[in-house]
């Protein structure tokens, strides 16, 4: 049976996830409602995180797909998909058109010689502006440098969520099954880049874990046929070689995995017995074997600590809040996750570097569901110096808005050193692009939401490194800290909601040093919310109406690490997620401020 090896790559919430989910229900792989999202955080947010491998049947082809996320954070779980595929499927909505993780995909394809198929998806919505999508697509592929192969790209239009597809845009057809022609046509069979009689190699591109198996490795077959029980050498990237025995390889059947006796050049496979394996290394049948090319990714762009939770409530929630356990589990999640680095080097916190806050808040939240407390500190963009001079990252900002929220828009980023490149109207959205510094871009989402009435759309994707910009201040609200502990109050609520937003609701157990709101002026003030009414035989008429009380602001992982100042700490708990300053009483704040300066 004959193998194509494809990846669906695209933007955030242009349908590739839809459009898998689709294919594998009509080829009769999957015969329920089930989705390539299967993880608990995919399904309440919506998006894909991690990569997932599956396969189908079509015309006696196997075609083994991977699912990619499409948020820029998760850029590193793209990367590594790319190189073990023979061509990437590019989803581009065809009312939005391409994004700027449409650019870094397609950049990535191209880089490595690929030649995508286009498909312009939601092509039913009013918006829909094929024509015009397509000649930007266009556009796109000369200006990443594209050759005239690449360039001759077959496009088909779909809308995945209805299962439609067809070459003509005005004829859609009551399947998806075009797209899966066109990979027939235009994919080279995977046999054809490899060699079945040659010695065995094999890449890992990615990794998992079963509680019987141990860790697992999921691996590209590039020649030769590996079979269970067979002698492997594991050859790292730093020289060393390893042996070890291969218990059992794993197939992909439709979202499912099935054990299978062997893998052959040019399929995709799971295999157990090597507890040492990592993405990149090559797995080979003799010692003497090259090493296939290492799979690089792009470098982390922003960093923060992750301490022991050392806060008044600390283990009252979670059941794992050592030291030493918050290690192992990052010790864990390195096994898996390429993008994210970890400095174990100094005793009192954990330095660790990742791609963006979404990238990190999904890995605090899985800890935090998991039963670990921590404490996290302020994120900062990773600096550099080359040639004696300070460099820091970039990031192009695409933003979508209406025509009235422009003005807010183009005046907050300006405060945070962004210049605009671009603006463009496209019926009545406007388009804008900036390039602004990493740092100006961090704890700028939550303001934006509320400045758009949450109607804008904000992506964004790394540029380069780029000489310092000068100070940016990104915070222009100050502190309300609990001066004592205690349960707060409505009434003591209803005095403080006046100076600013609270983050705390009536009943909250609160502690000294802990955040409870924002103040309006920009300055940290010490307040009681635990004072109570004091109760008199004297009644006046308009003295006791009753308490009003703002909904407060609610924190979550993210919330808190855009709206925390640079002296606080995120406390994140199994069931709380507050925010406190690093020094909790006002003597020790005074000090450590007379320190610093």
């Amino acid at each position: 049976m004959e193998i194509r090896n494809i990846a669906i790559v695209a933007h955030v919430d242009h349908g590739k996830t839809t459009l898998t989910d689709g294919l594998m229900k009509q080829t009769g792989m999957v015969l329920d409602d089930s989705s390539m999202d299967s993880n608990d955080l995919e399904k309440e947010r919506g998006i894909t995180i991690y990569s997932k491998n599956a396969s189908l049947i079509y015309k006696d082809t196997k075609i083994n797909i991977v699912d990619t996320p499409g948020h820029a954070d998760f850029g590193s779980e793209v990367e590594r998909v790319l190189r073990v595929v023979d061509s990437v499927v590019l989803v581009v909505d065809a009312g939005e058109g391409p994004m700027p993780q449409t650019r870094f995909v397609l950049k990535k394809s191209l880089d490595l010689g690929l030649k995508p198929i286009v498909v312009l998806n939601k092509i039913d919505k009013p918006a829909a502006r094929p024509e015009v999508i397509e000649e930007m697509v266009y556009e796109l592929f000369l200006d990443l440098g594209a050759d005239d192969e690449q360039l001759d790209f077959p496009v088909i239009y779909a809308n995945a969520k209805a299962g439609f597809a067809g070459l003509d845009k005005n004829n859609l057809g009551d399947k998806l099954f075009p797209i899966l022609d066109v990979v027939l046509e235009k994919v080279q069979p995977a046999s054809e880049n490899s060699d079945k009689d040659k010695d065995f190699s094999l890449q890992p591109f990615n990794l998992a874990y079963d509680n019987f198996l141990g860790r697992l490795a999921v691996v590209r077959a590039y020649q030769g046929i590996l079979k269970t029980g067979d002698e492997v050498y594991l050859k790292k990237n730093n020289g060393e070689t390893s042996k070890s025995k291969i218990t059992k390889i794993f197939t992909f059947h439709g979202t499912q995995r099935q054990e299978a006796k062997e893998v052959v050049a040019g399929d995709i496979a799971i295999v157990a017995g090597l507890p040492d394996v990592y993405i990149g290394q090559t797995i080979c049948k003799n010692p003497n074997q090259e090493m296939l090319p290492d799979i690089k990714i792009d470098q982390p762009t922003i960093t923060l600590n992750f301490l022991v939770n050392d806060s008044p409530f600390a283990g009252q929630e979670g059941n794992l809040v050592t030291n030493l356990q918050i290690r192992e589990r990052l010790e864990k999640e390195l096994e898996v996750n390429v993008g994210l680095k970890v400095d174990f080097s100094s005793n009192k916190y954990y330095k660790i570097s990742g791609r963006g806050e979404l990238h990190i808040a999904v890995l605090i939240e899985n800890m935090r569901r998991e039963g670990y407390e921590l404490q996290v500190s302020q994120p900062e963009a990773i600096e550099e110096i080359v040639d004696g001079q300070r460099m820091e990252p970039f990031e192009e900002v695409t933003i979508d808005v209406k025509n009235e929220c422009t003005g807010i828009v183009i005046e907050k980023l300006g405060k945070r050193k962004g210049v605009m490149v671009k603006m463009e109207n496209l019926d009545g959205i406007v388009r804008m692009m900036f390039e602004i510094p990493t740092r100006g871009l961090l704890g700028y989402r939550g303001q934006f939401i509320v400045d758009t009435k949450g109607e804008g759309i904000l992506c964004s994707r790394f540029l380069e490194m780029r000489p310092y910009a000068g100070e940016i201040k990104r915070r222009e609200v100050g502190s309300m800290i609990s001066m004592i502990s205690g349960k707060a109050l409505g009434y003591s609520l209803d005095n403080l909601q006046q100076r600013g937003a609270l983050y705390i609701k009536p009943g909250t157990q609160v502690y000294e040093g802990m955040v409870i709101g924002n103040t309006s002026r920009g300055e940290d003030i010490a307040v009681n919310p635990i004072k109570g009414k004091n109760l008199t035989n004297v009644r006046a008429a308009g003295s006791d109406d009753a308490i009003q009380l703002t909904p407060p602001l609610e924190l979550t992982v993210e919330t808190g690490m855009e709206i925390m100042s640079s002296d606080e700490y995120l406390e994140v708990t199994p069931k709380s997620v507050r925010l406190r300053k690093q020094f909790l009483t006002e003597n020790e704040r005074v000090i450590a401020n007379r320190k610093s300066k």
